[in-house]
């Protein structure tokens, strides 16, 4: 009889979607849909937004159409720039959905400029850190495999750099267009410190 019992106590709990200990001290899953598996939630950037962003180090932008409205990130039409978004203790998982393909970065910074009175902004910033020379030229390589930079001037800087690692290189790369959005790589180099920067921008189509 106990076990008939206690057989029936679990199956009540998983109908209405309740948790039950078992003999480890773990709980059995709850029917109550995860974060993974629930509605999607696009970044804001108005106060409560950049807190949420910082709070759960998640951002995601809609640009499938090929743009991103300031209304859709919780701003008036006249903004001409967006709060940055800054992390102070690690990175955020930024993902910017565009029209066919999607643009990924783990970054501490995130900027939106609409320098215009449009509806829409101008640009999405982020950057992007490397402490060695070598995973710079990684993160370069990365962005010509998957945003479409073009290869052969970001192939020709990171060999002119690779027999002076010490040295200074600022460039500015081709913008990629294989998400259907503009992703240009503006790299900041300076052998003489510990981390190298890449600003990466994303234009409308």
């Amino acid at each position: 009889m106990k076990g008939l019992a206690a057989t029936f106590l679990l199956t009540s709990l998983v109908l209405t979607g309740c948790t039950a200990a078992v003999p480890n001290g773990s709980a059995t899953a709850s029917t109550a849909p995860s974060a993974l598996t629930g509605a999607k939630t696009y970044a804001r950037l108005d106060s409560a937004g950049i807190e949420q962003i910082k709070k759960s180090r998640m951002a995601i932008f809609d640009m499938t159409s090929g743009v991103l409205t300031k209304e859709s990130v919780g701003l008036e039409h006249g903004t001409s720039q967006a709060p940055d978004v800054l992390i102070s203790d690690g990175l955020m998982d930024l993902n910017i959905e565009a029209p066919t393909g999607l643009i990924s970065a783990k970054t501490d910074r995130l900027r939106l400029n609409g320098m215009n009175n449009r509806s829409d902004f101008r640009e999405i910033t982020y950057f992007l850190k490397a402490e060695s020379f070598e995973d710079f030229a990684a993160l370069i390589r990365d962005g010509v495999d998957r945003y479409g930079i073009p290869s052969e001037s970001a192939e020709g800087w990171i060999e002119s750099m690779s027999s002076r690692p010490e040295d200074e290189g600022d460039f500015s790369l081709a913008p990629g267009t294989s998400t259907g959005l503009r992703v240009s790589y503006d790299l900041r180099y300076d052998g003489s410190k510990d981390v190298q920067v890449i600003i990466v921008h994303v234009h409308p189509a």
